[in-house]
């Protein structure tokens, strides 16, 4: 299997998969545990960006976004895991916003995505988008995941990072595709034995080992309302194009025997973050990239979305008094080298525009350039994408209607 072999859906593939025996809903094996970490490199430096801006209890973080891992990978049977909101994780990172907002922009768009889930808007949005508009959104994705490996990541620890990632990029193109060896477990592993010997203060984590639980957290109609306004809003265009619409439409690329409704992902991802500011969670979607991560590197069912699950659980329960020495098991420039395999992937997806007609594969570059340049690029591609695809063919909604992911059986 190459890189690119599992992303193309053409209809001889579809049929090979069909025919294959029904796979496990929820399966553990080293594939699976490979495939866990084909999302870290995404989540964890949001995740303790998010921490240390808003000064949010780190126990309670790692608890309850390892917990909705695990409840996604059981619901779904995928893997498709729960991701940080990027755009508000960008906004707190960066502006140093209080927790109590970002726990209130978690229920305001909660409560947002149920609305456009319930009064059919999300199945309406999910049909008229063509799917070409969503391969750029995928590709604008892509190239912000490499930009940020190939930036801050590779470079973040001088030659030695360099070597480490050096190793990490040769062993997953060597072992790509290889079952019996996922190339995951030698590159993680390398990282956790790098940072054992050099970094971890393995007496001091010793020490600080010990128990800790959730702590619940009340967010007042304020923090509701300013969470909306400044947090909510600039994130629901990504999440309506990449963690919905483009979600719903990698499940289809890489496992077309399932028929997943955007009002599942809608519903899921509403309730979720109705959730999690009560327990002290951060705010969470899907995404299309976690899922590509997540199969890129061997997971094919939930199993490995649980595995993942469980390590954000573990280090919550166990390792949060020791939070700095914990988050430095994974280098940096080991990160970077899961995140570009992952964008590479992503990349990858918009090579069916190139087998249709030309004017799909204009329109994807031009969404994915927009996307990947301008501030709340996707939606601003979202809307010229969708402009130039349906000024070009005025019959292009009837279309759409019969072929985009949106469409019912």
């Amino acid at each position: 299997m190459n890189l690119f072999e599992p992303h193309l859906d053409t209809g001889s593939q579809a049929a090979t998969r069909q025919a294959r025996p029904q796979r496990a809903w929820v399966r553990f094996d080293r594939n699976e545990l490979a495939g866990s970490f084909g999302d870290i490199g995404t989540d964890l430096p949001l995740i303790i960006g998010i921490i240390l801006a808003a000064g949010l209890d780190s126990a309670s973080v790692f608890i309850v976004f390892g917990f909705m891992q695990i409840v996604t990978g059981v619901v779904y049977g995928l893997p498709m895991p729960m991701q940080p909101l990027k755009a508000m994780a960008v906004l707190v990172i960066t502006q140093q916003l209080d927790g109590g907002v970002l726990y209130g922009a978690g229920l305001a768009i909660g409560a947002l995505m149920l609305v456009l889930t319930v009064t059919g808007m999300l199945s309406w949005l999910a049909r008229v988008i063509p799917r070409c508009v969503v391969r750029g959104a995928q590709l604008g994705l892509g190239l912000s995941l490499a930009g940020l490996a190939l930036r801050n990541y590779v470079p973040a620890m001088g030659w030695q990072g360099y070597a480490l990632a050096g190793f990490a990029f040769a062993a997953t193109v060597v072992l790509w595709g290889n079952r019996r060896y996922p190339p995951a477990l030698f590159v993680i592993g390398a990282g956790i034995v790098y940072a054992v010997i050099f970094h971890v203060d393995l007496q001091g984590v010793a020490q600080g080992v010990g128990v800790a639980l959730p702590n619940f957290y009340t967010p007042t109609w304020a923090q509701i309302w300013t969470g909306l306004l400044v947090l909510a809003l600039p994130q629901l265009p990504l999440s309506l194009s990449n963690s919905v619409v483009a979600t719903q439409q990698s499940v289809r690329d890489l496992f077309p025997e399932r028929r997943l409704d955007v009002r599942q992902i809608g519903t899921t991802y509403g309730v979720a973050n109705l959730l999690c500011p009560w327990l002290g969670g951060i705010p969470v979607c899907h995404g299309c990239g976690g899922l590509v991560g997540h199969y890129a590197f061997g997971g094919r069912t939930g199993g490995s979305v649980v595995l993942y699950g469980l390590l954000y659980v573990v280090i919550g329960l166990f390792f949060s008094g020791v939070f700095a020495q914990v988050v430095q098991v994974f280098p940096l420039p080991i990160l970077g080298v899961v995140l570009l395999f992952e964008a590479v992937v992503l990349i990858a997806l918009l090579r069916d525009t190139a087998v249709g007609p030309p004017r799909e594969l204009t329109i994807a570059l031009i969404v994915g350039m927009i996307a990947w340049t301008l501030p709340q690029g996707y939606v601003i591609g979202m809307l010229i994408g969708c402009a130039m695809y349906y000024l070009q063919d005025p019959m292009g909604v009837a279309a759409a209607q019969e072929t985009l992911p949106g469409r019912a059986a």
